[in-house]
């Protein structure tokens, strides 16, 4: 028999999106791996150098990366302060196609970091021949991911009494909304692939900003933790041609009826409770553009949007920064709408004293923003919710619901699990 001469191709000597994933675990180099909504290709940030810190997030000024901040870290809407984050510099971006082909682009701004930078690509080379065989993009989908829920017997006794607690206090006057989160904890069978995770994310949810965030050890004094988000709301984006964009993203319901035919977005029906609550939020961003003296927005909606098994009202806000001559208006905005009412409540100082002295859990980055920055000439920031920390083979979950005076405790536990079963039912695949 005569040995084939043929050479492998070019797709066949290129890493996969898992050995480039697994080698930045591997090295303790901070990855950011992502999908827009409503896009095809996938994008995937390595940064190198220096540790992680918070940092002041200026759309204008920050050379490429991507950002996550933490909840609890508003600014004071009434100083020239900036909104902080974790910041990770696009110093190796990788796109990666609708076929799973991956395309590096190689963006290292200073000569210091070309070492580094060769060393992780001599890495990847390794796993590479070390046999760890490139997975085809979607062929995660096929295996089987095993997890269980972990037992928390008090979880909704306790979820209950503080959603009672809220509306106590809302109904004396004290605010008027507020937005309390619980957790849910699920052990995997073995430590999961992310890819495959973020991979089946994308496929279930293909309208949401999916989001997958390596973190090593001691980033904001905390353990290695990967944050993975599918969130369907956006903060704020500006794009390239300098179109900004916000949208007002509040109540919440099944999008399926009992018997598990999918809903029409126009014949679901909103409660007073429901329209009020989303209300609220739209108030709040267009309480923000009178803050800054800024006239010239356009708001579409409410309407109603379904993200994955679930449906929201949603209006959104766009202006023409080049027409108003405001092009500092995303860092801005950011500034006074980070944490927004839809996570938080208002007013906001109040909502948020009581989310901290009621809440069992530490948030974290949920509810706080992540997405790219300057990628391509845009940036696109969403709120993360519906999302989980993976720490080895245990994964927290975290859910809210939006609650005013009129809220109920045992539909608002009901309502932040039909939340959670939003990433459990994606990464089911």
């Amino acid at each position: 028999m005569i040995a084939s001469s043929a050479k492998p191709t070019a797709r066949q000597l290129a890493p996969s999106l898992s050995h480039i994933w697994q080698t930045a675990l591997d090295t303790n180099q901070p990855a950011a791996l992502w999908r827009l909504p409503n896009q095809t290709d996938k994008r995937l940030i390595v940064h190198l150098g220096d540790k992680l810190t918070e940092q002041p997030i200026d759309l204008d000024e920050l050379r490429p990366g991507f950002a996550i901040g933490l909840f609890d870290n508003p600014t004071d809407p009434n100083r020239e302060e900036m909104a902080k984050a974790f910041y990770l510099h696009a110093d190796l971006q990788y796109t990666i196609d609708g076929n799973g082909q991956v395309e590096p682009k190689r963006d290292v701004p200073t000569a210091s970091l070309n070492p580094l930078a060769d060393a992780f690509q001599v890495r990847v080379r390794a796993a590479m021949q070390a046999g760890q065989e490139p997975r085809p993009s979607g062929a995660g989908s096929l295996s089987a991911i095993e997890f269980t829920e972990t037992t928390q017997p008090d979880a909704q006794r306790n979820f209950e009494d503080a959603v009672a607690e809220a509306v106590r206090a809302m109904q004396a006057g004290k605010f008027w909304k507020v937005v309390i989160s619980r957790t849910k904890t699920i052990e995997f069978a073995e430590q999961p692939d992310v890819t495959i995770l973020f991979d089946r994310l994308c496929a279930a949810y293909p309208a949401a900003f999916v989001s997958a965030v390596w973190l090593p050890e001691g980033t904001g004094g905390a353990p290695a933790q990967i944050w993975l988000s599918a969130t369907p709301e956006r903060l704020v984006s500006v794009e390239a041609d300098g179109v900004f964009r916000t949208v007002a993203l509040a109540g919440t319901q099944s999008a399926y009826y009992p018997d598990g035919t999918l809903k029409r977005t126009a014949d679901a029906l909103w409660s007073q409770k429901e329209i009020e609550e989303q209300a609220l939020v739209s108030r709040y961003i267009i309480g923000c553009f009178k803050k800054i003296r800024l006239r010239e927005y356009v708001e579409e909606g409410p309407k109603t949007a379904q993200a994955g098994n679930l449906m929201h009202l949603c209006t959104q806000y766009t202006v023409d920064t080049n027409a108003v001559n405001f092009p500092q208006l995303g860092t801005v905005m950011l500034r006074l709408l980070h944490p927004t009412s839809a996570v938080c409540g208002m007013p906001r100082p109040e909502a948020l004293h009581f989310i901290q002295t009621h809440e069992r859990h530490d948030r974290r980055f949920y509810a706080g923003f992540a997405g790219p920055v300057n990628i391509d000439a845009a940036s696109h920031l969403f709120v993360h919710i519906r999302c989980l920390k993976l720490e080895g083979k245990t994964a927290t979950l975290y859910a809210g619901a939006g609650l005013t005076e009129d809220s109920d405790p045992q539909k608002e536990w009901l309502e932040t699990e039909m939340k959670c079963q939003t990433l459990l039912r994606g990464m089911r695949g």
